[in-house]
This record gives C-alpha cells, structure tokens and sequence, in this order.
C-alpha cells in the first residue's frame, strides 16, 4: 500500500487495512487498485482536518468529535457511493456526517482510559447540538454559503436562516464571563478585546508571554482563554495553558495560523481551535460553544451535588 493511503486512514482513525477486504469493485471505487491511489481518497483527505474542527466543535471534545469523523470514514470505505450524491466532496463528506451525527451513538475511544471526569463521549450523547447550532457552525465555523449549509443539513434555505436567528438567540442568552487573552501580536490582541467586549465579556488581560499568562491568571481565574500557541518569546501559549490547567479546570480556544497541525486526530489535540487570519463570526460561534459545555457541565455538578 502507497504511503499516501496509510497517512489518510491512519491520520483518519481508520483501520486503512480493511481496505483489502471490501473486494476489487469496491477497493476500486473507493480509488484503490492494489498498487496506486486515485483522486476519490486524496479529495476526501484534504477535507479530513476541518470535518475534525466541526466534528470537535459540535461534541465539545477531540475524543468524541474524532470518533464521529472515524465512523464517516469508515462509512465511505463501506460503500463509496455514500458521496455521489451530486454534491461536491466536502458538502457530501459534511452530509454523510451529519446523517451518522443525527442517527448513531458513536462509543469513541481514548488511549489509557477515560478522557476526564465528564467523559466526553458520553457528555456528548446526553447534550446532541441540535440543529440551530448546527447550522450556525457550518455558516460561520466552516464558511459554508447558505445553500451549501442547507444541503448538509437537508433543509431549504429559509429554514437554514431561521435555525441560524435561533442560535443568534441561543447565543444572546449566554451568560458573560471573564476572558483571558494570551496572544503576542498587539492588532491581533486589540480585535479579540474589542470583539470579545462586543458580545457582553470582560477581559481580564492580555498576555504576550507563558510567564505573563500565567502571573495574569493566578490574580484572577479567567472564565475561559484565548491562546494563541507561538508566542514572540519564544515560549509556547500551549505549554502555558497546560500549566494553568494543572491548578484549575477552564475552556480553552487555541488560535493558530497552522490549524492543520491541531487536526490530525494522531494525538491529544485542542476540541476549540480558530485559524488565522480569523473572521468575528468564527470566533463568536467557537465562543459560544464552548461556553456551552461549559455551562451544561457545571448544571450537571449542581444537579449532582
């Protein structure tokens, strides 16, 4: 097998060797022939890493989001048809997924056990998005046109625009919060106070640095962060945040100009993630859902309790 067919299934959470036992018609319809590798997987590939950003998005984690691309994946490798659908790859990939989203408890998997104390898996199947949520991460997440987001969720465009109002409400009723900035570049930093103000938070600071971060946070513990993860010290807002997490629990939206390098689904990966340069929608909508899970967490310690 060329590598380029491993690297797609391995980065994709597929066990790429099925492959061999879905039979010559199949295995060629998918693009594989035994020797080579057509365009049908290497299309579906350059896709991968923004499913995994939806998928992760949606459900809150890495864990659970992946496990969701995986089985979309493995749904391809099934039947290759799943995608002639008429549509272009990425927006029949976006509606296979969200057929298997709305349909399937899909039991993600996490090397040496549970992801956390809300395993997330399971935070996710008892919390599905519902559709105005999902519309609005599609049109502003993914960048998707109305009537291409419509597609993905088999719904007419008015619709779309109504399900996308309801999670502007949705959003409306969030509740503010107190926002750590951790981000080197001084415009880069202003638009985030600026628009991070605009939708009702406080920002605690700005750091430029993991030291500064870190003294910023041990003065107030922020609601949620904002990370970029190069900063110009040299220093990493990653490992900054990695420390700040060892004394307390807080969301975290990684800001990077690379996201493809937080998408592989090959290791322990940001469930938030925005990419540079970023749109004020992007941001706003990322906000919004990982305060989300924030918000249904902490109702679930006190139902506990």
């Amino acid at each position: 097998m060329v590598p380029a067919l491993r690297e797609l299934f391995m980065a994709g959470g597929v066990d790429w060797t099925r492959l061999g036992c879905l039979g010559p018609a199949r295995a060629a319809k998918f693009g594989y022939d035994g020797e080579g590798f057509l365009s049908t997987s290497q299309a579906v590939g350059q896709h991968l890493p923004y499913l995994r950003r939806y998928a992760r998005a949606l459900s809150g984690s890495q864990t659970s989001g992946d496990a969701y691309v995986q089985a979309t994946l493995e749904a391809v490798i099934q039947d290759p048809s799943v995608l002639e659908t008429g549509a272009s790859t990425r927006i029949a990939l976006y509606q296979l997924f969200t057929r298997i989203w709305n349909s399937v408890a899909v039991n993600g998997q996490t090397g040496g056990g549970a992801s956390g104390p809300d395993h997330a898996v399971e935070r996710h199947l008892s919390q599905i998005a519902p559709m105005p949520r999902q519309a609005f991460l599609l049109v502003a997440l993914e960048g998707l046109s109305e009537d291409d987001a419509a597609k993905v969720l088999d719904v007419d465009v008015p619709t779309l625009r109504n399900l996308v109002e309801d999670s502007g409400r949705e959003l409306a009723a969030e509740i503010a919060t107190d926002v750590l900035i951790i981000e080197d570049e001084a415009f880069i930093a202003l638009d985030l106070e600026g628009l991070v103000e605009s939708l009702g938070h406080h920002v605690l600071g700005v750091a430029r640095t993991h030291s500064e971060a870190v003294a910023l946070a041990k003065a107030k513990r922020p609601g949620i962060i904002l990370a970029d993860i190069q900063l110009a010290d040299g220093s990493s807002g990653l490992d900054a945040v990695n420390e700040m997490l060892r004394s307390f629990e807080v969301p975290v939206i990684f800001i990077t100009a690379y996201p493809e390098r937080f998408l592989t689904g090959e290791r322990p990966e940001p469930a938030f993630l925005i990419a540079k340069p970023f749109q004020p929608a992007t941001v706003s909508a990322v906000l919004s859902q990982a305060l989300f899970f924030e918000r249904n967490a902490k109702r679930r310690e006190r139902r506990a309790s």
